[in-house]
């Protein structure tokens, strides 16, 4: 059965198992932007505990926007924000050091579109994670679709309540397990085990 689901911002690892567990994975592409979603946030294990990094987008006069075409804000300089965010979070991690140099450039350049931005992460992780997964992508809205797993829901941290098996994270003896961050979080702790974990996890 395919599985539909939204492009994100390095999405949590329940959405990522997901995309790892589906037969066939189809990207919803024409919904409509909403606030306060994964769509352009991600959360990270900080020093100091949970830490939100979001992207300023453009917005827009018209009350409802294609998340297609929305646009990232380029006045500020967000890229380097999250990057050094990243480093403080996860520098003494296992693989951070491993997977820098494939990350890095992904907050170096400037891009347009979220939604580009959003599929070029997806490309990245499946590269880091050592898959090749090719999304089909849709070309009308449902607001309920038939044959198909609708696992939209899981873009709004706020309804997805998924919970992760415990694994080691680098702060974890300070603030205990903080629960189904961005996929992020996994791979700097887990490095390439990631992809066992995100296959086992109940959805």
């Amino acid at each position: 059965m395919k599985t539909l689901i939204h492009p994100t911002y390095f999405p949590s690892i329940s959405h990522y198992a997901a995309i790892v567990q589906a037969e066939k994975v189809v990207f919803e592409m024409e919904d409509n932007f909403q606030k306060q979603t994964n769509r352009n946030r991600m959360y990270i294990y900080s020093p100091n505990g949970i830490q939100l990094l979001n992207i300023p987008i453009k917005h827009s006069k018209t009350a409802h926007q294609k998340c297609k075409n929305i646009k990232i804000e380029p006045d500020f300089n967000w890229q380097k924000q999250h990057f050094k965010s990243l480093e403080a979070a996860y520098r003494t991690s296992p693989f951070f050091e491993y997977f820098e140099d494939d990350i890095a450039p992904i907050f170096q350049k400037k891009h347009t579109f979220l939604m580009d931005l959003n599929l070029k992460v997806f490309e990245l992780l499946n590269q880091c994670l050592g898959i090749s997964i090719s999304p089909e992508k849709t070309i009308e809205y449902f607001h309920e679709v038939n044959e198909v797993k609708d696992f939209r829901f899981l873009a709004n941290g706020k309804k997805d309540q998924t919970q992760c098996e415990p694994y080691t994270q680098v702060f974890g003896e300070k603030h205990g397990f903080l629960n189904n961050l961005s996929v992020l979080d996994l791979l700097f702790n887990e490095g390439r085990y990631a992809l066992d974990y995100l296959k086992k996890q109940q959805l």
